[in-house]
């Protein structure tokens, strides 16, 4: 097996698998071209040598609650490392609010493995929200905001994230019925946007999620 390689934005080896030993497993999931020449995908070990499409039916079945959404004004480096950490928490959907294009490469294409369901206007996503009964919470620490660390958020949610740095906008804090920070301890006004999706993603999971 080759040695692992060093994959874009990782300070680790990529863990992968080289060519399947034959016989090869039989299965409509399966990929003939993994099998054949190895997956270094950063996936599961579940889902080894599977197709894309096939690792995307299985998680459909086991899709959590949970959506996310991101302002998309600036060409934000934290979108693609909120939209992986979304991957990681399995939730339904990520929002995009803003321009379509996004800047990917934080996402690892993991963007490939779920719904990402463009808005061009918060009004749009307000709209959206409205008609499938999701409720939108922010997430910022802007004045009037709640503590998170306190809150008891619903399992069917959209936790909405504005951009690094200008945090969110007028109209994205004018339709959330309310936001919450982040407590800090420290010298900085704000922490990272894609720290603070993660932790936010967390306290959800600490709440609804099997432990």
């Amino acid at each position: 097996m080759p040695p692992a390689t060093i994959g874009p934005g990782e300070f680790f080896p990529v863990i992968g698998v080289g060519p399947h030993e034959k016989p090869w497993p039989t299965g409509d999931q399966f990929d003939p071209e993994l099998l054949e020449n190895g997956d270094r995908r950063n996936v599961l070990d579940h889902y080894r040598y599977w197709k894309v499409e096939s690792i995307v039916a299985d998680l459909d079945t086991k899709r959590h609650k949970l959506h996310i959404a991101i302002e998309n004004w600036q060409h934000d480096l934290n979108i693609g490392s909120i939209v992986r950490t979304a991957n990681a928490f399995n939730v339904t959907a990520v929002h995009i609010v803003g321009k379509r294009d996004w800047n990917k490469r934080g996402a690892m294409v993991t963007d490939r493995y779920l719904s990402v369901i463009h808005h061009p206007t918060i009004a749009d996503f307000q709209k959206w929200c409205q008609e499938n009964n999701v409720p939108i919470i922010g997430i910022d620490n802007v004045p009037g905001s709640k503590q998170l660390e306190s809150a008891q958020l619903p399992e069917t949610c959209v936790l909405l994230f504005g951009q690094e740095g200008s945090g969110m906008s007028e109209e994205g804090i004018a339709v959330c019925p309310v936001i919450y920070e982040i407590n800090q301890y420290g010298s900085t006004r704000s922490m990272n946007a894609s720290a603070a999706g993660a932790i936010a993603m967390y306290h959800w999971a600490l709440q609804h999620l099997p432990r």
